[in-house]
């Protein structure tokens, strides 16, 4: 294989995904064809057919790369609720990106859709959610100094991005920082709370012990 295939295979890839990401913000779903991504992109239609089954496939991997870069946790060590208040804004912002637009489009789409839904939910929603798990769990455990259960994590995570993906999927409305602030607020005094509970049944169950 010469040095040149594979730099052009993977250009030919971004130019591809790129090409999906713009048709969709243009046209909507329904209006994004393996045709039109191949005409927009300069590559034959046997090509993406190479690579991909359909334009869902396509727009998964469009999805995929760009949450890596879009959706991830910057971890520092600074105040909780700062990184948990970011956070949060971060995904605001990616939903009114072309790529949370994707997103939108692919979920809307998997609701009359048994194969996409399968496809996103073992897919990228799997990822994200583990990436999101790991994300809550570290900021969690440097603001209580406790280790979090994972059925703890899920459901203070349900509450920290619920109102966010409601508030935009649902309602269509952007979201309130105010609103964003609170929620931070909540799940931390949530974990706060729960992780004192811990202390004092631990407490009093040496306690028990002793006596």
């Amino acid at each position: 294989m010469s040095r040149t295939g594979p730099k052009r295979s993977e250009s030919i890839r971004l130019a591809v995904l790129n090409a999906a990401d713009d048709l969709l913000v243009e046209r909507g779903f329904d209006g994004v064809t393996i045709e039109g991504i191949a005409a927009r992109a300069g590559v034959a239609k046997q090509t993406l057919y190479r690579w991909w089954k359909s334009k869902v496939d396509i727009l998964l991997d469009t999805l995929s790369g760009d949450a890596q870069e879009g959706l991830t946790w910057q971890l520092g060590s600074g105040p909780a609720e700062e990184e948990l208040q970011r956070q949060l804004r971060r995904i605001d912002d990616f939903f009114h990106e072309p790529a949370g637009q994707v997103l939108q489009a692919l979920l809307g789409h998997a609701q009359t859709s048994p194969a996409t839904a399968r496809a996103l939910r073992e897919g990228f929603l799997r990822e994200q959610r583990e990436r999101d798990r790991a994300g809550l769990r570290a900021v969690l455990e440097r603001h209580t100094c406790r280790h979090m259960d994972d059925e703890f994590v899920d459901c203070l995570l349900d509450l920290l991005l619920g109102p966010l993906y409601y508030r935009t999927l649902v309602s269509d409305r952007a979201a309130d920082p105010a609103m964003l602030d609170a929620t931070a607020r909540l799940v931390l005094d949530m974990a706060a709370r729960a992780a004192q509970d811990d202390h004092s049944h631990a407490g009093a169950t040496n306690g028990e012990s002793l006596s």
